[in-house]
């Protein structure tokens, strides 16, 4: 645990999606099937408020998010969130869309690798949870749409405009993002949406084997990787070569690279502490 935490105490109950931490993974598990893993304006805030919590904690290196049944997550519940967001003023309004916009900063800010094992549909903003995570495991029979135009918003919602394009290029993200068709597995992967597709059966298995070596990796490498991918996305090349040698040299005094030169000189694996 960091001894820079803030003063307020860790929460242990999250009541708006199953949490759990075994072996370093921490494992989110979006619930109400029988709306395909909907979210609600507390499941949005939990989100947001548990990714903030999670490099703090001391206890995962890896988050796994995924759903039930035949849904990921299929976006804003239609009755619990856009009924309710029709009686609001501007004003409430975008204290709502700013805070779905934190989730996905959240994301992509917490140094901590996140894969998320699609199981079933993600629309909406389950396709950008998706988007935005670092890696995407898609189950064969899922599905991505990005379905914003086809409810009469900006297909640029929740920083989908920023991150999909730079993940399969402008021409791809446009038809995606105005046309708002589902996108099979297949497709996904030929785009370059998925990292990669397996039977339905086998995602559970493929995303705790992949959980696991980042669990048991150079933690710190990793983190600082994403850091590093995050932050050059818009920097120019000298700037980026900059960052990088500044990075690799901190962590050419780091424990995990000297154990990783300790553990080839005695010809053995490495034991990585993420430090």
């Amino acid at each position: 645990m960091t001894p820079f935490r803030g003063s307020a105490a860790f929460t242990h109950d999250w009541n708006h999606f199953d949490f759990h931490v075994s072996d370093n993974v921490a494992t989110i598990i979006f619930g109400r099937p029988e709306k395909l893993g909907a979210l609600t304006f507390d499941a949005y805030a939990d989100l947001r408020d548990l990714l903030a919590e999670l490099p703090q904690r001391g206890d995962t290196r890896v988050l796994v998010i995924t759903g039930t049944g035949r849904g990921f997550c299929s976006g804003g519940d239609v009755e619990k969130i856009i009924g309710s967001l029709r009686s609001m003023e501007t004003d409430e309004l975008l204290e709502f869309t700013r805070m779905t916009g934190a989730v996905v900063k959240a994301l992509r800010e917490c140094p901590i690798p996140v894969i998320a094992a699609v199981n079933g549909i993600a629309a909406g903003a389950g396709a950008v949870i998706a988007l935005a995570s670092d890696l995407r495991l898609v189950a064969r029979s899922a599905s991505f749409a990005f379905l914003f135009t086809q409810v009469g918003l900006a297909g640029a919602d929740m920083g989908s405009a920023y991150l999909l394009p730079r993940m399969i290029g402008l021409g791809r993200a446009t038809e995606l993002l105005m046309v708002g068709d589902t996108v099979d597995a297949d497709r996904a992967l030929q785009l370059g949406l998925a990292t990669s597709v397996v039977d339905d059966s086998a995602l559970s298995g493929a995303a705790t084997e992949l959980a696991l070596r980042f669990a048991t990796g150079p933690a710190l490498a990793y983190s600082m990787t994403k850091a590093l991918l995050t932050r050059e996305l818009d920097m120019d090349l000298n700037g980026s070569l900059e960052m990088d040698a500044v990075t690799q040299a901190l962590l050419m005094r780091s424990r995990d690279h000297d154990e990783f030169y300790t553990a080839w000189t005695e010809g053995r694996k490495p034991k990585w502490t993420g430090r």
